[in-house]
């Protein structure tokens, strides 16, 4: 009896929106909306039906991972399908959460598997869809049509010239992913470039590069948590890339004044992270931060920007300059999940169906996030004092753009 209901209720709602979508029960029945249906949706067992009567966006993405739902269809077109079904209406922007549950997360322990959990997935698998250096966070798009290729190493130029990094200069990558930053400051810039990561595959990864890039005695890597490494030799310049997120908010008091403390007086560090939409909400809905928690991100948390100043200025590190980034993680979490599309079969015998559906609906659904709003990212650039009081960085951002290095070979 509540089968049928949930059934009835089912279709009402798919024809009160008007999608064109066709569907496939697990009994056979099957209904079609509109002329040209661009989403196939197949229900494969009874229990999808509670995921779709009352969707949210996790709810939705939770069902197609445990395969309760199969989706056939384009991956904008499924995005589209999506907000359609679930509603607009995903994030409340001032709506106060309290965070008092997540008191045990962020520990070392924590932490090291939580980066494990996604990071350690699969080189190869990363290889797949990432661009050629597997660059993990954020492009940057001067142009819109730039390639994934071109947009990445425009980024990491980027964060280089805004550091105004030196040859000779010391600089710290914290969470230094596959690399590409360290070995960009060494190679092209002449710092002397050392990255740290908890995830075992990129520490391997990286310590191979090194020796296949000649870079030792230039570039170093360490399995090693931020809070863990010494200040016996602090930096001239930091930068921490998608990190920030990974980081808990009980903690960035601590994750700040660890940076302030690594860096020289007169030193400058670029923090690009993740940051919310509301003032204290976490920028998603709860079944979305829960599918996320779950699947993706165990312990993720993200601030709003103002707190991340606050926090930034609570640790003696003076806001320089704000770059949003938004509109152009969007692109780039869309180049991810098209190139994941186009290699899906080497991506199931990889990792699996689920995770394939996982890291799929994950990127699409940020994807999606970032172009409504519901969060955003940006690079904020702090320097330490010097003695005096005086900053040592230059006086307008002229020199962020002055010089355009030279992009990959082949681009």
């Amino acid at each position: 009896m509540l089968q049928t209901h949930l059934l009835n209720a089912f279709e009402q709602r798919l024809g009160l929106l008007g999608l064109p979508v066709s569907v496939e029960f697990w009994n056979g029945r099957r209904v079609s909306r509109g002329n040209f249906p661009k989403v196939k949706l197949a229900l494969r067992r009874p229990e999808a039906l509670r995921a779709l009567v009352r969707p949210g966006l996790g709810k939705l993405a939770q069902a197609y991972v445990e395969g309760d739902i199969d989706l056939d269809c384009d991956i904008h077109e499924l995005a589209k399908f999506a907000e359609a079904l679930c509603g607009p209406q995903q994030v409340d922007l001032k709506k106060r959460r309290s965070d008092n549950w997540k008191w045990w997360w962020h520990t070392r322990r924590f932490d090291r598997r939580a980066i494990s959990h996604h990071y350690d997935v699969s080189n190869d698998f990363f290889a797949l869809w990432l661009d050629r250096q597997r660059v993990y966070s954020c492009a940057y798009y001067r142009n819109p049509d730039d390639s994934l290729e071109i947009a990445q190493q425009q980024k990491i130029d980027h964060i280089c010239r805004k550091l105004n990094l030196q040859p000779g200069e010391r600089f710290l990558d914290v969470g230094c992913g596959w690399g590409a930053l360290i070995f960009r400051a060494a190679e092209r810039y002449g710092a002397r470039a050392t990255g740290i990561t908890l995830s075992e595959q990129q520490f391997d990864y990286v310590s191979e590069q090194i020796q296949a890039r000649d870079l030792a005695g230039h570039c170093e890597v360490q399995l090693l948590d931020y809070r863990d490494f010494p200040e016996r030799e602090p930096f001239d310049k930091i930068a921490s890339v998608g990190m920030f997120e990974h980081v808990g908010k009980r903690n960035l008091p601590t994750y700040f004044a660890k940076l302030h403390r690594l860096l020289k007086p007169g030193g400058l560090l670029m923090n690009h992270g993740l940051t919310s939409a509301g003032l204290y909400s976490g920028g998603l809905s709860s079944d979305i931060e829960e599918f996320v928690d779950r699947y993706v991100f165990p312990g993720g948390e993200i601030p709003h920007l103002s707190k991340e100043i606050e926090l930034m200025a609570s640790a003696h590190l003076e806001c320089l300059d704000v770059e949003s980034l938004r509109p152009h993680y969007a692109k780039t979490l869309w180049h991810w999940v098209e190139r994941l599309d186009a290699r899906k079969d080497e991506a199931r015998a990889l990792v699996g169906e689920k995770k394939y559906r996982i890291w799929r609906i994950y990127m699409a659904g940020y994807a999606l996030a970032f172009e409504r709003g519901w969060v955003s990212v940006y690079q904020v650039l702090a320097g330490r004092r010097l003695a005096n009081g005086a900053l040592t960085a230059p006086l307008t951002r002229e020199y962020m753009y002055a010089a355009q290095p030279a992009m990959l070979s082949g681009d």
